[in-house]
């Protein structure tokens, strides 16, 4: 099968006019293999700032792929205190970490307005003994966010604070070009608590580093809103001490 980016005109109903649909639907389906897929996917209704769309311990029935709006995942520690883990953007997948022990593992939770589908995992696991190229799918970005796990655990044991801001900041800027966004201007959705949150810095430190970055000349930095003024330079920050 060839690796052909889905055909977006073949989507009838859910998937139709969805701007990110390639980076949430597998590459190389065929028409009737998009059917069937269109045909378990829900559309749930509008989650508003601050919504769950699910919570630590519920049990386990779908995946979600975010359409619009951004996410926050997160745990709550032994000591009762939140713990970001990460932040989602439309195309993203979120509620893999349910399938092993069928509860979901972790909480999300809207940054803002978000819209997304639910995939039903039973119908999904049923269809991808059809369509092979599902399972792969699923296989490939379960792989990434471990890998993604990896570097998060390392740039906070080893990277200095500078370098974890930067690596964020990028991260970000990589994230909303794959999307069809500008790389160097983009709001903010998540607030300075749980960027501190997720780096393992404090709030103070953040904000020092967002002056200290406008300083050097590589961010404009309003609010939420974030104006990348050198990518080199801020590329040059992201090392390992």
């Amino acid at each position: 099968m060839g690796n052909q980016v889905v055909n977006l005109a073949s989507v009838q109903s859910v998937c139709q006019q969805c701007g990110i649909y390639s980076l949430c639907l597998p590459m190389g389906l065929q028409r009737g293999d998009i059917d069937a897929l269109d045909g378990i996917i829900k559309r749930r209704r509008p989650l508003k700032k601050g919504e769950h769309l699910y919570t630590s311990g519920e049990e386990f029935t779908s995946i979600y792929a975010i359409r619009s709006g951004s996410m926050k995942s997160y745990i709550i520690n032994e000591e009762g205190e939140e713990h970001v883990i990460g932040f989602k953007m439309p195309g993203d997948l979120v509620g893999l970490n349910g399938i092993n022990g069928h509860k979901y593992k972790n909480s999300a939770k809207a940054l803002e307005t978000c819209s997304v589908c639910e995939i039903p995992f039973d119908q999904l696991e049923a269809l991808g003994h059809e369509i092979p190229g599902l399972s792969h799918h699923l296989i490939e970005i379960m792989s990434k966010e471990i890998q993604d796990e990896h570097h998060k655990v390392a740039m906070c044991s080893k990277m200095p604070a500078e370098a974890r801001l930067a690596s964020m900041v990028h991260t970000l800027s990589l994230r909303f070009e794959e999307r069809g966004f500008s790389p160097n201007e983009f709001n903010l959705s998540m607030s300075r608590n749980d960027i501190a949150n997720m780096l393992g810095l404090a709030v103070e430190t953040v904000s020092r580093l967002f002056s200290h970055f406008q300083e050097l000349g590589i961010l404009e930095v309003e609010r939420k809103h974030i104006r990348i003024l050198d990518q080199e330079k801020l590329s040059n920050l992201i090392r390992m001490d």
